[in-house]
């Protein structure tokens, strides 16, 4: 079995919205200007790097935005053109909300879990419902429409739909999601959560916890994982309230590591002792305080949504966002990871700033896919990473992106028809057939 990071196109319209409360880099960059091509090359730069360390690696494509689904569901009709010009003049937020490139970050798209694990021996994907937050609650249908596409062949996939789209079963996707093993140990699931709808548990007080219980526990039955297996750890409120709203802004784990800010789960020294008893003396983790790395530091400069990746020799590196390293508390941690005793033998630092500023590091735009050799070739769609594909997909980005977006070129009825003509080429090139609704 083999990791294969797949991970989002950034999509044309990247912008700067400010449409999270919670996500505190989302918060203060909202309304500048962003830069949609540059963004898209630096994840396609990304790729490059993660596969040249010799590591699995693949794509998901962006969705299309504006969405003119959603608006034509909110009342709006016409043409496409009249479509946007009216949503611009009367209801500004809906357009700027419709319009998120948010897709990109794929470690939201949905949970997975691998043959490995699962009773009926099949790779099992749940698209998240993301219902939360509208502008992410409309990628959930699109996902599940392009997943059924690339692992469309049931002998060895299960595509469940998303979790019925309500605050009671609030899905944020693999975000919240590590699964860990070591070698003569069956893997080890954390689906975290930050609240409960039915237990009343203590909860965060500034921003809104995302995840619930109830949605963690669905997945653990929906993908048939052995309920020994699982453990559902409760996000920290005070690590909410500091800007984690996702796990993975304060944790990230692979295979035997796992590397924690102490703010990340409730009660994490007896998670990591039920770790241990699971997974045996060959599991390792490192855990950051709030003295030598303060949760200010952690949330503005991401060390924990970096990608732990295990390399060919068997050792691991670290992908970090090059804020990291120019944040001292934040370096001098990830320099403390790879001096201790764990896999981890090197940090790299890569520079993803288009996405961080809102939000979202290295860890936030990849999904993690874990592949055997027969179901890697079950999939036949052209997604997985080569030289050529990315001198394709970089050429597409160039031919068809934006250099800037200010927030009023939203309001440009040409934004869409050349989001259309640019998506509809990608499905060509990744050879996945008509998945957008435009197409139908």
């Amino acid at each position: 079995m083999r990791e294969y990071n797949f991970d989002g196109l950034v999509g044309p319209t990247h912008n700067y919205g400010g449409l999270s409360p919670g996500n505190l880099a989302s918060q203060s960059h909202g309304g500048e200007p962003s830069h949609p091509r540059e963004a898209a090359l630096q994840g396609l730069e990304k790729m490059r790097f993660v596969s040249g360390l010799g590591v699995g690696q693949a794509v998901l494509p962006p969705q299309p935005r504006p969405s003119l689904r959603a608006l034509r569901a909110l009342g709006f009709t016409g043409t496409d053109e009249e479509i946007i010009t009216r949503a611009a003049r009367e209801a500004e937020h809906l357009l700027r909300l419709t319009s998120s490139a948010s897709a990109m970050w794929t470690a939201n798209a949905a949970t997975v879990a691998p043959s490995s694990d699962t009773a009926d021996g099949r790779v099992h994907l749940t698209p998240a419902n993301l219902s939360q937050m509208y502008h992410r609650a409309i990628e959930a249908e699109t996902t599940y429409a392009v997943l059924r596409a690339i692992f469309a062949d049931t002998r060895h996939f299960t595509v469940h739909a998303p979790l019925p789209g309500s605050s009671h079963f609030a899905d944020e996707g693999a975000a919240n999601h590590t699964r860990l093993a070591t070698p003569g140990h069956a893997g080890v699931h954390l689906l975290a959560w930050g609240r409960s709808a039915w237990q009343d548990v203590p909860g965060p007080k500034r921003f809104p916890a995302r995840q619930t219980l109830e949605a963690s526990q669905s997945l653990a039955r929906l993908h048939q994982l052995d309920a020994k297996q699982v453990l559902f750890p409760q996000q920290h409120p005070e690590g909410i309230d500091a800007g984690a709203f996702h796990t993975d802004v304060m944790a990230v784990g692979n295979e035997r590591f796992l590397m924690l800010h102490e703010l990340a789960f409730v009660d994490h020294a007896g998670l990591l002792q039920m770790l241990r008893e699971k997974l045996g003396p060959e599991f390792r983790a490192v855990v950051a305080t709030s003295a030598e790395l303060p949760p200010k530091d952690a949330v503005k400069s991401y060390p924990f949504n970096s990608q732990v990746l295990t390399l060919p020799d068997g050792t691991m590196a670290i992908v970090a966002p090059i804020e990291a390293q120019e944040t001292p508390a934040a370096r001098q941690f990830l320099e403390r990871v790879v001096a201790e005793d764990t896999p981890v033998k090197a940090v790299h630092y890569l520079d993803v700033r288009q996405s961080m500023n809102n939000g979202g590091g290295p860890a936030c735009l990849r999904q993690r896919v874990w592949l055997t050799d027969a179901e890697r070739k079950a999939i036949t769609a052209d997604v997985f990473y080569t030289p050529a594909l990315h001198d394709s997909l970089a050429a597409w980005v160039r031919r068809h992106y934006r250099e800037v977006l200010r927030p009023k070129d939203l309001q440009d009825p040409q934004l869409v028809r050349e989001t259309m003509t640019a998506l509809d080429e990608l499905t060509r090139i990744l050879k996945l057939g008509n998945v957008y609704d435009f197409q139908h």
